[in-house]
């Protein structure tokens, strides 16, 4: 899987793709990354690349033309066919991520990601140039950084080699079959077995349930079954 993403801040990606799984996923070659600043396909010398919106209103918007000029560019380069890639605008007007399209992502070779900043971008961006807007929750960022680290963190969990095999088994989050609910993990504890927030009140504790401690594997899993929890799925 490839991914190229444009940002006018692309310092801020540096630490965590190199960190744990991003990290070790790019070593053994499963995922590559390629970093791109948007001004570098600005034509003016301070290489604009927002203006203020026709019509008014506050802040200012990407243009158009810099973004055009990135993604044809980047489709040049490196050639894949529509069903191979995807190009992606994050947007908080754009369809809320989801594992399930998580999943479907997983399956594109290359994704363009386009990272935009202050009060968003030029619409002719979302309406021609991009496949789609996805948002990774019902709330405003200043940019689209944080949302493309968490899109590559959650597809490369999923690419065979990334991580322990057992641990996809074991997943924190499940679709259903019917893709109409969400299945979370059981609550999970580990050592001490007692702990005390408070050292000198011992009436105060806060304990690992004890059939978790029983051996008794059997009922351990109908516990775990009894204390998953499910959430429906938007629409």
């Amino acid at each position: 899987m490839e991914f190229d993403i444009l940002t006018i801040f692309p310092e801020s990606f540096e630490s965590y793709f190199n960190t744990s799984l991003i990290k070790r996923a790019q070593q053994k070659k499963l995922i590559k990354i390629r970093i791109h600043n948007l001004r570098q396909w600005t034509k003016n010398k301070h290489q604009t690349v927002d203006d203020r919106p026709y019509g008014g209103g506050p802040g200012m918007i990407f243009l158009l033309e810099p973004i055009y000029q990135a993604v044809k560019d980047l489709k040049k380069r490196k050639k894949f066919s529509s069903t191979e890639e995807k190009v992606i605008l994050f947007s908080a007007k754009g369809k809320e991520l989801t594992q399930q399209k998580v999943e479907e992502l997983a399956k594109k070779k290359r994704l363009i990601l386009i990272c935009p900043r202050y009060e968003g971008v030029d619409e002719r961006v979302a309406k021609y140039l991009v496949d789609e807007e996805i948002s990774i929750g019902p709330y405003v960022l200043s940019g689209g950084e944080l949302p493309a680290m968490v899109l590559v963190e959650a597809i490369t969990r999923l690419i065979p080699g990334a991580i322990k095999e057992e641990s996809l088994k074991e997943e924190s989050l499940k679709m259903n079959a019917d893709k109409k609910s969400v299945v979370y993990e059981y609550p999970q504890y580990s050592r001490p077995e007692i702990f005390y927030p408070d050292k000198k009140n011992k009436k105060i504790k806060w304990s690992v349930p004890k059939v978790l401690l029983s051996g008794n594997h059997q009922k351990i899993e109908q516990w775990k079954k009894k204390h998953l929890k499910i959430k429906k799925n938007k629409k």
